[in-house]
């Protein structure tokens, strides 16, 4: 049957045309004076559609749209708000001041899903949400960049909960005609496809547009019917199939991005690998450098590491992705050979022990070996994540092995509330939205009086406790409740309770079964007549966790006996929209994984900068934001051999800081009815949240400390047709081929006898024999410091020792001094690294000499 394609468009009034426009860009999604204008034309409408406008608008009624346009007033609102539109896409920002000499370059952003809105379901969960703060930031600070995800035809699942509290998943079709996306196409109106190879298949992919301020996200599709069914369904579900969807889902992503940037005329100049799934981009920009530049596989693989940013966000194995060989091999074959290397080569770079056969590929590994910035995502993750993986340095303490970290932030204007967004405008000034990373902004929340500040939290309280009975009740309806227990939904929690929210992917590690390890004691912490708690819970467990469901299922269970039934209640289908509502209304927000799990965790961030207090293990970002000013602790940060013992201990510390810490600060009030204490802790936690967690930050810190270097990079090694780039490989090559001729001889240490003092400094002199390498190439480093009971040593900063004199006997001599700054026992070493201006670090896997 032959179909006659059409696409019909709302049609809007010539003076409110500017709707259209605003509903095509995730500006939207945090700009409140915008959505007042659409829940204007239909509030319900607006819930009905997500909260996507561009739905909205192609189902309003003609009379609806024609009565706003006759109406002056929303006329003037709309083109007040339009003025501030154009003003935010023309303004020059952060970017161009600080680095105006690089606003030519680009920078491209990889990620498998992105949580903008609710009204555009391409994500999980944290990962996803992560990505969408980050393009709205960097639209913000004016960052020159592009992203690269997949259009999902069903997205991630829709939880609901049998009637026996059993998570049942549903995938919802998208229509994309009617969300903030557009078919990217060429001058003659034909949509613009991409190509790749899959198994000896050629897929086609089209491409979707979506804008984020200033920045357009490209989003691949496979779902087009010239493809076959099989083809047809990679973009189908998020992290939904078994591994061979898995590893073409990746490929689209990896090798039809970079294609796909190519197509569109955008000269990345460096990429930002989110996770791992990102990685067969490496292979594909090294694939067409080699075809369009004539550089061999190792001189594009040089350009290619100095110019690529990779962010691992998981220390939980099983969120690294990894690949049988057998499979990578069916997928590689042929890219393998025109890559001309072996495959033992190729196998290689996924392995950390490359000759171990039983290894598989795991993607994250690939990722560090290929990219010269690479981070995890807090500090405490950034030193779990060298731990992890330092054997892919093995010659390197690790400490040093290169991986920084930069620790997650969020979107303000996303996430803080519209009657706190409004509070805080009016006492931090115009500042607070037009310089969204001045830290000095958020001193001025100390001026804001507490009964102002209490005021509009009690107000978020109650809208948080208003649509969770809503939404609960549509919730019953649907299980076939009885009509007693839908009636009751409508009363219970209470407005003026001491509320807590949980929130959060329900995998084991994350312990949402945590705070119901005694049913008794909880029974009489909620129910206290004087002092009452009351919880919100919600989140999802992933489709094949069965534990995870498990969990789920018990605290359904609890929820439903007579003693919790008016306290604790759990939402389903978390998605944005509750997530927003939870952190915008809770007093708490929980947080107990089992410590160091929680590679960062962003949701208490939210929470924070809405002025709800963190309750929550000492781990991810908490062991950074936490003080006893803003927020709780559970335990001190200890490390646990076993399981059982640290869940039964955290229990208890959970239970202990809930009944002596958070319930009496919270209930204690002062002569005017206020509780000071808390709202003084509400400031400090706005406060540290506003100052060092918000998405602007962490993305000034990748813009200095990784993107300007990678540009750099990039500038200087393409020059003179890439003659840098083969110069440094070449001088690679020689380095890795000669450094087995490189030895340290001696280590002369002056005769000062087994004590020394605090302060003392003296000479060290290094005799090194380099063979075939010169010592221009080398670095000799000095390491001193306080030694522990292995005798390795403890907290060194490296001293340089320079080149003393000419050789003797092809020996030379390089010099420096130590100093022994604390005391007990002190050791000295030395070492030898690679040393070239044009690498962004030394640290080469295998190239290093210790003494």
């Amino acid at each position: 049957m032959n179909v006659r394609q059409f696409l019909v468009l709302p049609k809007l009034p010539q003076r409110i045309l500017k709707l259209h426009d605003l509903a095509h860009n995730l500006w939207y999604s945090w700009n409140w004076d915008l959505v007042k204008l659409f829940i204007r034309l239909d509030p319900e409408m607006w819930e009905e559609c997500y909260q996507n406008p561009v739905e909205m608008l192609s189902r309003l009624p003609q009379e609806v749209l024609q009565r706003a346009s006759d109406d002056d007033g929303f006329v003037a609102s709309l083109d007040r708000v339009h003025a501030k539109y154009q003003d935010y896409l023309s303004r020059k920002k952060w970017f161009f001041y600080k680095y105006g000499n690089h606003t030519d370059s680009t920078i491209a952003y990889s990620s498998l899903e992105y949580g903008l809105d609710t009204g555009l379901p391409v994500y999980s969960g944290g990962l996803g949400v992560l990505s969408g703060d980050t393009l709205k930031s960097a639209s913000d600070l004016g960052l020159p960049m592009v992203a690269i995800g997949l259009l999902y035809r069903y997205g991630y699942f829709r939880q609901s909960l049998s009637s026996d509290g059993w998570q049942q998943e549903r995938y919802q079709e998208n229509d994309w005609y009617h969300m903030p996306v557009s078919l990217v196409k060429d001058e003659n109106d034909r949509p613009i496809r991409v190509t790749v190879n899959l198994d000896d298949t050629p897929v086609q992919v089209q491409i979707w547009k979506a804008q984020v301020g200033i920045i357009p996200l490209y989003l691949l599709d496979t779902n087009i019917p010239e493809n076959s069914t099989k083809c047809r369904e990679i973009t189908s579900v998020l992290y939904g199939g078994d591994k061979d969807t898995r590893i073409r889902q990746e490929i689209v992503l990896g090798v039809a991005g970079i294609k796909m940037l190519e197509a569109l005329g955008h000269k990345a100049d460096i990429f930002h690998m989110n996770e791992g799934h990102s990685w067969f981009l490496v292979l594909e920009r090294i694939r067409s450098l080699m075809k369009s530049e004539n550089l061999s596989f190792d001189e594009a693989r040089q350009y290619v590491w100095s110019t690529t940013v990779f962010t691992t966000h998981t220390p939980v194995p099983a969120g690294n992705e990894r690949f049988d060989p057998v499979l990578v091999k069916r997928y590689f074959q042929n890219f393998i050979e025109e890559l001309e290397i072996s495959w033992e080569e190729f196998i290689a770079l996924g392995r950390v022990m490359p000759e171990d056969e039983s290894e598989t590929f795991c993607m994250t590994v690939a990722a560090l070996k290929t990219a010269a910035f690479a981070n995890g995502v807090s500090q405490l993750h950034g030193e779990v994540s060298r731990n992890m993986w330092h054997n892919i340095w093995p010659n390197l303490p690790r400490e040093e092995v290169p991986i920084k970290a930069i620790t997650n932030g969020v979107h303000p204007s996303s996430w803080v509330s519209h009657d706190m967004d409004e509070l805080f405008e009016s006492y931090f000034g115009p500042r607070y939205k037009e310089r969204p990373g001045a830290k000095e902004v958020w001193e001025r929340v100390k001026k804001i009086p507490d009964a102002e500040l209490w005021r509009i939290h009690n107000r978020r309280r109650e809208r948080l406790i208003f649509f969770a009975r809503k939404r609960l009740k549509n919730q019953l309806e649907r299980q076939g409740s009885s009509q007693s227990d839908i009636n009751r939904a409508e009363h219970l929690l209470d407005p003026q309770v001491l509320t807590i929210g949980f929130a959060r992917r329900f995998s084991t590690y994350k312990r949402g079964q945590l705070l119901f390890s005694d049913p008794e004691r909880l029974d009489r912490i909620v129910n206290d007549p004087e002092r009452p708690i009351q919880l919100v819970i919600a989140g999802k467990a992933h489709p094949l966790d069965t534990p995870g469901k498990e969990i789920i299922k018990q605290i359904i269970e609890f929820t439903r006996e007579e003693r919790f039934r008016d306290r604790i209640i759990f939402l389903e289908d978390y998605d944005i929209n509750v997530g927003r509502y939870l952190v915008q209304g809770v007093d708490v927000w929980l947080n107990n994984p089992r410590r160091p799990q929680e590679a960062s965790g962003t949701s208490g961030m939210k929470a924070a900068l809405n002025g709800a207090l963190n309750l929550s293990i000492l781990d991810g970002w908490w062991v950074e934001g936490y003080n006893d000013q803003t927020g709780f602790k559970i335990g001190n940060g200890e490390d646990y051999e076993n399981i059982e013992e640290q869940d039964k201990r955290e229990a208890e510390s959970l239970y202990k800081v809930l009944e002596r810490e958070v319930i009496p600060t919270f209930y204690n009030r002062n002569d005017v009815s206020l509780p000071s204490k808390w709202i003084k802790k509400m400031k400090a936690s706005i406060l540290m949240a506003g100052q060092d967690f918000s998405a602007q930050r962490m993305l000034m810190d990748y813009t200095n400390e990784f993107y300007i270097p990678a540009i750099q990079s990039a500038n200087d090694l393409r020059n003179d047709d890439f003659k840098l780039a083969k110069d440094v490989t070449a001088w690679l090559s020689r380095m890795k081929s000669s450094w087995h001729e490189l030895t340290i001889e001696d280590v002369r240490i002056p005769d000062i006898g087994a004590t020394v003092y605090v302060g003392q400094t003296f000479p060290i002199t290094v005799m090194v024999c380099l063979g075939q390498i010169q010592p221009d190439d080398i670095k000799v480093e000095l390491i001193s410091g306080r030694l522990d009971s292995q005798e390795q040593i403890l907290d060194y900063k490296p001293v340089v020792a320079v080149l003393n004199g000419q050789p003797e006997d092809g020996v030379y001599a390089f010099s420096g001094e130590v100093t022994s700054h604390e005391s007990g026992r002190f050791g000295i070493t030395a070492r030898i690294i690679p040393q070239n201006e044009h690498l962004p670090h030394a640290f080469t896997p295998r190239l290093i000499s210790w003494w």
